[in-house]
């Protein structure tokens, strides 16, 4: 439902209130321009949803510039380094020695989410949830407008400028002519099985495992609610799944220590997601601008999804103060630039990790050995490891 009534104009129409959206809204109030978020889903969806939980230092300081940070500060849990566990044993990654003091932060997506829908409810900004027959419209030249249903009522919303922040299946992209398009695609033979639990973690920090049974990763969302994943085949199903399988399964790929020290529980949430790397380009089409999934997907691996969406916003939302607060329209006609360059980083980072710690079928013997060598390399390369630290932090917003 509308927060409150529907616009019949806005300055930006964002399509999609994940926390890209609302992330961009939110910057965008703080500046004076007026937004309008339309999004399919409920309210109560949105907000449910399980994703990262992994803040880097720069989408940090965006939600505080937004107003957004205090929660975060006060219950996230600062994370000064990782873990790598290469077959059995545990190599410890200084993230803050190796950056200069830079570390991420660790704050569900859930959390971050609900900080920003409430924010936007209690500045009585316009939202519409569980809009139907979304479609976007002039984009391709000076008036643009977004069409929804909402209420048995349609809307036609006019604007300067649309934002696709509406993830991978939203209906932004496959707006835009396919010969405007360029897409680039690797689908991973595997996926991650993930499972919420209301129990402590095993260790102070993040655990990313290498086994020969498979990946596995040991997170958190707080200090007593814990998020497992194990590497499982894409045909496999959750049905195929208990809970005592999942711990089993998690203890044969941990190292002793962490085995030792697991809690396990009833789980709150368990699905399986397939890991695929994906660009498309460019990411603005006259006034219609990508950010976020919209525009890209990396692997869950080094959690860069939810960051890189971030850094997205933060340049479309000064190139839109730059826009009409200076009158210049430098930071529009270099978003797509900029931006793609960010991207294209963070999905190296994403895939050399992925290609680093998983098992893939195709790489028996030779491939295996490699992965070996990588390992052993990163192990004892200080250089190596501040490569590795660098990228997990998060590389600076001017570094394009």
């Amino acid at each position: 439902m509308p927060s409150s009534p529907v616009p019949s104009r806005t300055q930006v129409a964002i399509i999609g209130a994940g926390p890209a959206g609302l992330l961009l809204g939110q910057l965008l109030h703080c500046a004076g321009i007026e937004t309008l978020i339309v999004e399919r889903q409920s309210a109560g969806h949105v907000a449910a949803r399980i994703r990262a939980g992994v803040i880097e230092q720069t989408t940090a300081e965006a939600l505080d510039r937004a107003g957004v940070g205090e929660r975060m500060h006060r219950e996230g849990l600062p994370h000064d380094g990782v873990e790598l566990c290469i077959d059995g044993h545990r190599h410890r990654i200084d993230l803050a020695d190796l950056t200069d003091g830079k570390r991420v932060i660790v704050y569900g997506q859930t959390e971050l989410t609900r900080d920003l829908m409430q924010a936007r409810a209690s500045a009585d900004m316009p939202t519409v949830y569980e809009a139907q027959e979304v479609s976007v419209h002039g984009f391709d030249g000076a008036r643009p407008f977004v069409r929804f249903r909402s209420e048995g009522q349609v809307h036609d919303v006019a604007c300067d400028y649309i934002a696709g922040c509406d993830g991978f299946h939203g209906v932004c992209r496959p707006s835009i002519p396919p010969s405007a398009v360029r897409t680039f695609e690797r689908v991973y033979p595997f996926g991650w099985l993930g499972l919420l639990v209301d129990a402590p973690p095993v260790a102070d920090e993040l655990i990313y495992v290498r086994s020969p049974r498979g990946f596995a990763l040991c997170s958190m969302r707080s200090r007593t609610r814990s998020r497992y994943y194990l590497q499982c085949p894409l045909d496999h199903k959750v049905e195929q799944w208990s809970d005592e399988a999942f711990w089993n399964e998690l203890r044969k790929r941990i190292d002793p220590q962490a085995a030792a020290n697991l809690v396990t529980g009833p789980s709150i949430e368990k699905s399986i997601a397939p890991l695929r790397s994906f660009v498309s380009e460019p990411m603005r089409f006259g006034r219609l601008f990508l950010a976020g999934d919209a525009a890209h997907i990396v692997p869950p691996t080094g959690a860069k999804g939810l960051n890189l969406a971030a850094a997205d916003v933060l340049l479309l939302a000064d190139a839109f103060i730059e826009h009409y607060h200076e009158q210049s329209d430098a930071g529009i006609d270099h978003y797509s630039l900029h931006a793609l360059a960010r991207v294209w980083k963070a999905e190296r980072f994403s895939w050399w990790l992925t290609s680093l710690m998983h098992k893939f079928p195709e790489n028996a013997g030779f491939g295996e050995r490699m992965q070996e060598a990588e390992l052993a390399y990163l192990m004892n390369s200080r250089a190596a490891q501040q490569v590795l630290a660098e990228n997990y932090v998060g590389l600076p917003m001017e570094l394009h």
